[in-house]
């Protein structure tokens, strides 16, 4: 395996172990997936192993105008994930930045998420 995803993968263990060590028990988890051209976001409950909701700027009802790769497209699929995450009664969630840093796209995520009602 190459050297790049080995450090990639051993930062993402590490910020998902600290969450599910300071996290309370049974509080669903906000994952975040960016690439360089999109960005997704998934409301999982780990007690389960499922996934409650999702929005990706792959959708097909997701604006194209936005591009997917930009911070604008990240705040759209911030807002949606938490309509969304309305409709299933879910309010409070731990936030997963992955092995992403909280800046960018990642951080327009986030704070538009909070922005939709979502509390974490």
């Amino acid at each position: 395996m190459a050297k790049g995803i080995e450090t990639f993968e051993r930062r993402q263990r590490r910020n998902r172990a600290r969450i599910k060590k300071r996290a309370p028990e049974g509080v669903l988890r906000l994952s975040v997936f960016r690439s360089n051209k999109n960005i997704s976001a998934q409301i999982i409950d780990d007690v389960k192993g499922h996934t409650l909701v999702a929005a990706t700027s792959l959708a097909k009802d997701f604006d194209k105008k936005l591009n997917g790769g930009n911070k604008a497209s990240a705040e759209a699929i911030g807002k949606i994930i938490a309509e969304r995450a309305k409709k299933a009664g879910v309010s409070k969630v731990v936030f997963d930045r992955g092995a992403y840093i909280y800046h960018g796209r990642v951080k327009a995520l986030a704070e538009s998420a909070r922005s939709g009602g979502l509390e974490f």
